[in-house]
This record gives C-alpha cells, sequence and structure tokens, in this order.
C-alpha cells in the first residue's frame, strides 16, 4: 500500500500527543486527589468511581482519530482493471511449414486450438482482429468484441506457400490504424487505445518486406509485438515426396520481439502454445492501476470516534 499524500501521516503525532497528554492528566489528577484529599472522607462523600473500563471511550476515540489520520494521507493499492478499448490482431501463420506433425495432429490444428483458447479467455471489452498469413497477409476479422466471428476465420485457416511475417506485422498495424480512428472518445482517452500484436509463426520469411523493417514501423506506432515461436527444430514437411526440413527461426523473430518493444515466446507442444497464449491473455486483457482505498480506513475511523464519543457519555457522563 502506498499513499497520495504522505504528509499527512504526520497528523498522526498529534493523535499520539494527545494519547501522552491524557495519561499525564490521569496521573497528575491521582497525585492531586491524593495530595489535597481527606481520603476517609472522600470515600464516605464520594461515589464510586469507574474501573480501568472508564478509559475505554478515549482509547476508542484516538484510534479512530488515527485510523482518519490514515485516511486523510489517501492510501492507495495496485488493482487489476479490464482493458475495454484495447485493441489486439491476432496474425497466425498459415505457411506450408505448419503442417509438420511434431506437434501433434500437426502444427496448424494445434495453433488453431490454443488460438481458441486465447480467444474465449480474452477480456470481453477487448476489440480483438485476426490476420492470417503465408504468400500474402489477410486480414480475416477486423478489431470487434464479437467472439464468434474471431473463432470461424480461425476454424477456417487453411495452408498456403511462402510465408510474409513482415506483411502480417505491416497489415496489422494498418487495421489497428484504421480501426483506432473509428473509436469515439470515452472522456478518460487523451490518445488511441493501447494495441499490441501477437504473431504465431514458426518458420522464416520468404517474401515481402523484412521483419526488421515491420517491427520498427510497430515500435514507431507504440505496437508492441509479442512474438510466439511455435515448433521444434524437428519439424519437417513433405513436398512431391521429398523431405523438407522446417526448424524455426528463433533469431528472426526474437528481433521483432525486441526492436518493437515486445516479448518473445516459444513453444515445442500444444499445451505450452495454450499457457503462453494464457499469459499473454492476461498480460492485454488487465493493466494494473492504483486505486484509492481511503473509504474502508474513513468508515472504520468515524465509527469508532462516534463509538468512542457515545461510550463516554454512558460511561462518565461527558464526550472525552
Amino acid at each position: 500500500m502506498s499513499f497520495a499524500s504522505p504528509w499527512w501521516l504526520a497528523a498522526g503525532l498529534l493523535v499520539l500527543a494527545l494519547g501522552v497528554g491524557y495519561l499525564i492528566a490521569q496521573r497528575r489528577r491521582r497525585r492531586n486527589t491524593v495530595k489535597f484529599a481527606n481520603l476517609e472522607l472522600l470515600d464516605k462523600v464520594a461515589p464510586g468511581r469507574p474501573g480501568w473500563w472508564r478509559h475505554i471511550p478515549t482509547a476508542l476515540v484516538l484510534v479512530g482519530l488515527m485510523l482518519l489520520t490514515v485516511a486523510l494521507a489517501g492510501p492507495t493499492a495496485q488493482a487489476k482493471e479490464p482493458r475495454n478499448r484495447a485493441v489486439v490482431m491476432l496474425a497466425v501463420d498459415t505457411s506450408l511449414s505448419m503442417e509438420a506433425t511434431d506437434v501433434a495432429p500437426n502444427r496448424l490444428d494445434a495453433a488453431k486450438e490454443a488460438a481458441q483458447s486465447f480467444v474465449d479467455d480474452l477480456t470481453p471489452g477487448v476489440n480483438l482482429g485476426i490476420v492470417s498469413f503465408a504468400g500474402i497477409a489477410t486480414v480475416l476479422v477486423s478489431p470487434t468484441t464479437d467472439r464468434t466471428v474471431a473463432k470461424q476465420a480461425i476454424d477456417g485457416l487453411t495452408l498456403d506457400e511462402r510465408t510474409a511475417t513482415g506483411e502480417a506485422i505491416i497489415s496489422s498495424l494498418q487495421t489497428i490504424e484504421l480501426f483506432s480512428k473509428t473509436l469515439p472518445p470515452d472522456g478518460t482517452d487523451t490518445g488511441p487505445p493501447p494495441a499490441r500484436i501477437v504473431l504465431m509463426t514458426d518458420g522464416k520469411r520468404t517474401v515481402g518486406r523484412t521483419e526488421q523493417d515491420a517491427a520498427q514501423r510497430a515500435a514507431d506506432a507504440g505496437v508492441p509485438v509479442s512474438v510466439i515461436a511455435f515448433g521444434t527444430d524437428n519439424g519437417s514437411i513433405t513436398v512431391n515426396d521429398e523431405v523438407i526440413p522446417v526448424p524455426l527461426d528463433t533469431e528472426a523473430m526474437q528481433q521483432i520481439a525486441q526492436i518493437s518493444g515486445g516479448d518473445f515466446h516459444q513453444a515445442a507442444s500444444a499445451e505450452e502454445l495454450k499457457s503462453i497464449y494464457a499469459q499473454l491473455g492476461e498480460q492485454i486483457g488487465y493493466e494494473t492501476k492504483e486505486r484509492d482505498v481511503s473509504k474502508p480506513w474513513l468508515i472504520a475511523g468515524t465509527m469508532l470516534v462516534v463509538l468512542g464519543s457515545a461510550a463516554a457519555l454512558v460511561i462518565t457522563a461527558r464526550i472525552p
């Protein structure tokens, strides 16, 4: 817990001073009573005074004042809040290398299943778009909160030749830019909504603009790219009876993440891919903000002061 106005905590010293003053006053009263009074006569004419519990009202008031001091300091705590205007573009590699069976049943089918879980778990208020890329990048779904169309697009992914990784990033950036212009202001945001590209691929770019150029464009636009390298170095496909190795190109993928300000992940199984998607969904769908938590302190402090005052009226017939 932190405080918005921590200097108010210094007022707690005044409350402590009141407590010390009360103790001193009690000791002085006892000393003066013993010094100037005839104890035998006092026992006969003075009514019996309450015992130690007569100090409870004052203690309650002092504790209540201390809690109110904390409330004045503006205590805050971190809390997760859903992002309701964020834009996420999920770009899925559909090149022929995704037919490799090093991840059962094959890379593409495993990627589809994991992507479906990502869509289901993503915060409802996040606008999600889908891009598929092989020789070209195709925007299948513009950003929307309708998860049904996104899942239908993922189910319909099919394989094609070549890999245009850079084009997928640039197409995603263009889609984010166009969509951001259509969003009405909500009265709190001063700029475009937060955006991110999630790029799932298994191989090296073969056509189109370079990954480095696309990643730099993403960095310039303030859109980080979360890259997921999916598959193993032992993957292979068969084309015209020829076995062609399709290992991962992690170096290029790491460069995309580094240049764009995003992050890099590697998954060698469907379970690992689902786990990464779950982590990304948590990062993308929620943000951590400082939230004011002074209300409980204010309520508790006020109740203790009122309770202490009421108890003082009952016990000592006066408010401390």
